[in-house]
């Protein structure tokens, strides 16, 4: 599979799980959101879908980019620190 299509499919999986938490609070679904993404993707997903919004993040909804965008931040600090 092509890295395109694959970031397609990363994509398309990690929007359909935000939308399983849409309804609720912003900040508590994010956070449910980036809980998911740790206990149940493959590093080298998260790797994958990390490039892809370092890369803008097209297609991506709202709540899932910023749960990713809030673990590529903290994980920089933690590479700091």
């Amino acid at each position: 599979m092509s890295p395109n299509k694959n970031s397609d499919k990363l994509v398309y999986m990690l929007n359909h799980i935000g939308k399983v938490f849409a309804l609720k609070p912003q900040d508590q679904a994010v956070a449910e959101i980036t809980d998911h993404l740790k206990k149940f993707w493959e590093k080298r997903m998260l790797v994958q879908i990390f490039n892809h919004v370092e890369a803008g993040g097209a297609g991506l909804d709202p709540l899932p980019k910023q749960a990713l965008q809030n673990m590529m931040a903290q994980s920089a600090q933690t590479s700091v620190n």
